[in-house]
C-alpha cells in the first residue's frame, strides 16, 4: 500500500504505462548503428538548433558538398563557411562554434572521431560534450543515444510538452529536469523506443496548438486530458458543444 502512494513509484508506474500504450500504438523502434560518424550527428546538432530538419538538412548537404573533410571545414575562413551553411539560420553565431568545436576535438584527440565518448560514463561523455560551445544536454544525449546507444535522454519541445501534459512534470520543469526524471524512473532499454515514441506522440496527436485528445491513447492517464474532459462534461450540460481542443 505504502508503494501505491509514493511518488517515485506512482511515476515510475506512469512512464511504464506511457512506454506501453505508445508501443502498442507506433511499434518500438530499435536503435542500430548510425551510417554517419559521431562526428557529424554533431555537427548536425549545431546546425539544427532553432530551426527545422529540412532547413539544417540542406546545410549540412551544403558543406558536404563544399568541403572535403572535417579539417577543411576547420581551416576554410569563416565568411565563407558561414555562407554555405546560411540554409539553417542563425549562420553568423553556429559557423564560429562548429569551428571551435572541431578545433577543440583535433586539439584534444589528434583527430575527429568520437568513438571513444562510447567508454565513458554517460555523465562524464556528456559532461564533456557539454563543454563545447553550444552544446547543452540535449545535443549532449542524442548524439549519445543515437550514435552509441548510451543510456541518454533526449529532451526536445515536443517531448517536454506531452511529459507535462501527462502531468509527469510541473509545467515549469526545465528540459534538463525532464531529462534527469526519465533518467531516474524508466529502464534504460527504453529510453531510444520511448524517446522516438514521444516525439511521433506531440506530432501527431498532442500537438501544440490542438491537441487531439479525443483519438489519444493516453488520454485516461493524462492530466491535461482529464482536465480537458471535466470541463467538457461541466459545460456540456447547458452548452451542446464540440470537445475543445486546447
Amino acid at each position: 500500500m505504502a508503494a501505491m502512494t509514493d511518488p517515485a513509484f506512482a511515476r515510475a508506474a506512469k512512464i511504464a504505462a506511457v512506454y506501453q500504450r505508445l508501443g502498442e500504438t507506433y511499434g518500438l523502434p530499435v536503435w542500430l548503428p548510425p551510417d554517419e560518424p559521431p562526428i557529424d550527428e554533431l555537427v548536425h546538432s549545431f546546425l539544427g538548433q532553432n530551426t527545422s530538419d529540412v532547413n539544417s538538412g540542406r546545410a549540412f548537404a551544403a558543406l558536404k558538398a563544399a568541403y572535403r573533410d572535417w579539417q577543411a571545414v576547420m581551416d576554410a575562413p569563416l565568411d565563407e563557411f558561414t555562407a554555405v551553411i546560411r540554409s539553417c539560420g542563425l549562420a553568423n553565431r553556429k559557423a564560429p562554434r562548429i569551428q571551435k568545436a572541431l578545433r577543440t576535438i583535433q586539439a584534444g584527440r589528434g583527430d575527429f572521431d568520437l568513438i571513444w565518448l562510447a567508454g565513458l560514463p554517460v555523465n562524464e561523455a556528456r559532461g564533456w560534450l557539454t563543454g563545447l560551445d553550444g552544446i547543452g544536454n540535449k545535443s549532449a544525449s542524442i548524439l549519445l543515444l543515437f550514435s552509441f546507444n548510451r543510456p541518454a535522454f533526449p529532451v526536445d519541445t515536443h517531448v517536454g510538452r506531452v511529459t507535462v501534459r501527462l502531468g509527469l512534470a510541473p509545467a515549469q520543469a526545465s528540459p534538463d529536469k525532464i531529462m534527469g526524471m526519465f533518467e531516474a524512473h524508466a529502464p534504460a532499454a527504453w529510453y531510444y523506443p520511448l524517446h522516438l515514441n514521444l516525439i511521433r506522440h506531440g506530432r501527431q496527436v498532442c500537438q501544440a496548438r490542438q491537441p487531439r485528445c479525443g483519438a489519444c491513447v493516453l488520454r485516461d492517464i493524462c492530466d491535461y486530458g482529464r482536465t480537458t474532459a471535466m470541463n467538457y462534461r461541466q459545460s456540456s450540460g447547458s452548452t451542446r458543444r464540440r470537445l475543445p481542443e486546447i
